[in-house]
């Protein structure tokens, strides 16, 4: 380890100048990162990389869906819930069922179980790498959202699918109620051992006297309580961090100060950025080893890469017919439910289909698999399985990561009127906040609106500091109703989110962390 320190910082570095070089030429980074990998791999006495896939779950991956949890509206995600469960469960349980079948008929000594473990591996589509090329082009907000939703559920679909095909292919064997049961308890018991450690963490921080740095500490000790405490119990891991997360992330303003808040998101974006980085050049540098495990089973570099374009185009094709399928089952269904979009239209569905790039979920599912079973034989197919989710990470990390921007442009997806306009929305926001501000005012603190300068002084400028996001200097003598008002006014937009649909939920969150912030400067004049 002490070794090789200089090339894993020099690794560190060669990140940040590779996520600096995607933003300037405006390619999203995991492309960049995974060539980068690749590229490093090849340098003569440049060490060999052995990941551990335990490192990657229970180290990378509870802090990375915690984040994205974290970020996700819950709004967004009930609104859009059946689309989102739709592509998160029954497009991933598809996927492997397709997989599972064309490896089967094209792979030689491929059984339906090994298709079927294949299929669990490469079925969910990465978040990262989406949000990464996203963030470069514009999309409507109901499809940003349908993408994020379904990102935080489709890897504990793939992941139990995956679970279910080890014991088929150790057993011979395939007991469908027993597997029913285990499924049942897997999502079951995992959402609710998340939102029971959500609420066991909520009371700490409201009960125990910490500060900023020890909320910060617990928020980081979260996901990784919630992962393991599922996974001790046989329940899925991944749905206990998202629930939880969710839970957390709903009643944020409940139980952390708005000091916690700030500080907590800029430590959390940092750890972030750096463990993202670090699994997508991963990814990369594990090529010599992938390829090393080809070469003793006797299969040639030509035939393996053939399987996994094979592989790749299936999930491509899969998860294209699943979207116009979405599309076809929505104007059936509005029919006879309500549904969220009666016509969603024939070009949403097209750029669904095509963000499809695999990511570092599935590398560390395939590393996962034991090189033999407990009784010593090996694993059957396990570096040629191995090998096929390299080629789906890195070809649909290139040719899908590098043209769903063009795609989008392109294709020039029509403003579904899903929310206000931005412009609009804040206009409309700062003029309630404005107005229930002064109400507050008059109602609870008439009599020091009466008699103090400063606070008439306050009111009097209060709707155009709302307007020109300009700040007042708040004397000593009416801290206490300043800070009474700034409450008021985080009340009103957790309230006016909760209460009309058509409010899109990042603009409230920007007004709430405005609120935080004139808070935190409360405490500093």
């Amino acid at each position: 380890m002490l070794e090789h320190f200089p090339f894993y910082l020099a690794i560190i570095v060669l990140i940040v100048l590779l996520i600096m070089l995607g933003n300037k030429i405006r390619v999203a980074y995991p492309v960049l990162l995974v060539l980068a990998g690749l590229a490093v791999s090849f340098i003569p006495g440049i060490p060999v990389l052995k990941i551990d896939p335990e490192l990657i779950f229970i180290i990378f991956l509870p802090p990375l869906l915690y984040e994205a949890a974290w970020a996700n509206s819950w709004k967004e995600l009930w609104h859009w819930r059946r689309i989102i469960g739709s592509f998160a469960f029954v497009v991933v349980f598809l996927t492997a069922i397709s997989v599972a079948l064309v490896a089967n008929s094209f792979i030689p000594g491929f059984s339906l179980a090994l298709g079927f473990l294949l299929g669990g591996i490469v079925s969910p589509p990465d978040a990262v790498s989406a949000s990464a090329i996203l963030k470069f082009v514009k999309v409507p907000k109901r499809l940003s959202s349908i993408l994020e939703g379904e990102s935080l559920l489709n890897d504990a679909s793939s992941l139990i699918i995956m679970r279910f095909a080890m014991v088929a292919v150790a057993t011979g064997q395939f007991i469908w109620y027993q597997a029913a049961l285990s499924f049942v308890w897997m999502i079951a018991g995992g959402v609710a051992i998340g939102l029971l450690i959500g609420l066991v963490f909520i009371k700490a921080h409201k009960w125990l006297p910490t500060d900023v740095n020890m909320d910060i500490i617990l928020t980081l000790v979260t996901p990784y309580a919630m992962y393991i405490g599922a996974e001790a119990a046989h329940a899925s891991g991944v749905l206990a961090v998202v629930s939880g997360g969710l839970f957390l992330s709903y009643h944020r303003h409940r139980f952390l100060s708005g000091s916690s808040r700030l500080r907590g998101e800029n430590v959390w974006q940092s750890i972030v950025f750096l463990l993202n980085g670090l699994v997508f050049i991963l990814i990369g540098l594990d090529l010599p080893e992938i390829t090393a495990g080809l070469k003793k089973e006797g299969i040639s570099f030509y035939q393996a890469t053939g399987y996994g374009l094979i592989i790749t185009a299936t999930l491509i094709a899969g998860r294209m017919l699943a979207g116009y399928g979405a599309l076809i089952f929505t104007k059936i269904a509005s029919h006879f439910i309500t549904v969220a979009d009666k016509n969603p239209g024939t070009r949403a569905p097209l750029i669904m289909g095509w963000t499809g790039m695999r990511g570092v979920v599935s590398l560390a599912a395939a590393l996962s698999i034991p090189v033999a079973f407990d009784n010593g034989v090996l694993f059957p197919q396990r570096n040629l399985i191995l090998y096929i989710t390299f080629i789906v990470i890195l070809v649909t990390l290139v040719l899908q990561g590098l043209t769903l921007p063009a795609l989008i442009r392109r294709v020039k997806l029509p403003d579904f009127n899903d929310h206000l306009p931005e412009e609009e929305t804040e206009i409309l926001i700062r003029e309630e906040l404005a107005t229930a501000s002064l109400d507050y005012i008059q109602q609870y603190h008439a009599e020091e609106l009466e008699h103090s300068f400063h606070l008439q002084k306050l009111a009097s400028q209060w709707q155009n500091q709302l307007q020109s996001d300009e700040t007042v200097a708040v004397p000593e003598q009416i801290k206490t109703a300043y800070q009474n008002i700034l409450n008021h006014q985080r009340q009103h937009l957790l309230d006016k989110n909760n209460n009309n649909e058509r409010i899109d939920e990042e603009i409230i969150r920007k007004f709430l962390h405005r609120i935080d912030l004139e808070e935190e400067k409360l405490k500093l004049d």
